[in-house]
């Protein structure tokens, strides 16, 4: 029987995806080694390893550096934990986990904005806290003929609009360029898209051309009614832009799963009552992870059986 193909795991994303790749290659975890090791451990690899699996929003620099690398299979969509140039001169192809993950993100995503424009979270805590008792909790706004506008309209922006139409909103999005297929309005600008919508959803991705996208101006723009929702990436959320806009009034609300500089949130977001934080669960139900997992490895045994990528990522 011949030897299994030689697998490097960069980072520990998911326990049972990895352990399924435990059980198909002959692995080696580098998360787990010193800085020293790792090195090692490189060196040892080098001409018997062609693979390596990691998360896609985080990668150890040091694989660029083993030179037999021709393959790295990430977890996950977003792909801004992977230094592209680097990996291109190297010759290291790269695959990401689309489609999988569109339902449970689209599916946060309506969650967020009904806790939001509901508030749901705090009509919880009124109940709990005893306070219904002394009055009616505020009233909330409907979704019926407001506007949502997706910055980002991708995949699973068009599965939010899928979700969405029932509820009675209407849409608008930008992208860097408009859709052929796309019939509600295109503004060229995060600014211009903005102005003219009620709720302003970020599905940008992460990386150098979108950090920071969603600034001060922006979020001014959104105006003092606006709900801000972020299922994308926090690198492209100026956050203390977001604290600004939220303390002064500029706009209502936000529903947050995703922050700049994970896990850790900003004190002044945790203090505020008008914004719902959740901990980066957009795709977090078993069903999805399972399915991003079984994606992984069927990119690394198509490539060791037919040399071949099922969702290769062709830039960034």
């Amino acid at each position: 029987m011949p030897d299994k193909p030689v697998l490097l795991i960069v980072n520990n994303f998911h326990a049972d995806t990895i352990a399924k790749l435990d059980a198909r290659y002959q692995t080696h975890r580098l998360w787990m080694l010193s800085a020293s090791e790792k090195r090692g451990l490189i060196n040892q690899l080098e001409g018997k390893c062609e693979a390596a699996a990691s998360a896609s929003w985080i990668c150890d620099e040091i694989v660029y550096g083993l030179g037999s690398l021709r393959v790295l299979a990430c977890f996950g969509v977003g792909v801004d934990g992977v230094d592209f140039d680097r990996a291109g001169a190297a010759g290291i192809a790269v695959t990401n986990t689309p489609d999988v993950l569109n339902d449970a993100v689209a599916d946060l995503a309506i969650a967020l904005i009904l806790a939001t424009t509901r508030n749901i979270v705090n009509a919880d805590r009124y109940v709990r806290e005893g306070r219904w008792l002394r009055g009616p909790f505020p009233f909330g706004s409907s979704l019926a003929d407001r506007t949502l506008g997706i910055l980002g309209l991708g995949r699973i922006g068009s599965a939010i609009v899928h979700r969405a139409e029932p509820f009675g909103l209407r849409f608008a999005y930008h992208n860097r360029r408009p859709k052929d297929d796309i019939s509600f309005p295109y503004f060229a600008s995060a600014r211009e898209l903005a102005e003219h919508c009620d709720i302003l959803l970020n599905m940008l991705p992460g990386g150098p051309q979108t950090l920071g996208m969603v600034d001060l101006e922006v979020l001014d723009a959104l105006g003092p009614n606006g709900i801000f929702i972020n299922v994308g990436r926090g690198s492209s959320v100026n956050e203390s832009a977001l604290v600004q806009a939220l303390r002064r009034g500029l706009i209502a609300g936000a529903g947050l799963d995703v922050y700049a500089s994970e896990p850790r949130v900003p004190a002044e977001l945790l203090a505020m009552d008008n914004v719902v934080l959740l901990p980066h669960i957009g795709s977090a139900t078993m069903e999805t992870r399972a399915a991003m997992g079984k994606l992984v490895a069927d990119n690394l045994d198509s490539w060791f059986s037919s040399g071949k990528l099922l969702t290769e990522v062709t830039g960034n």
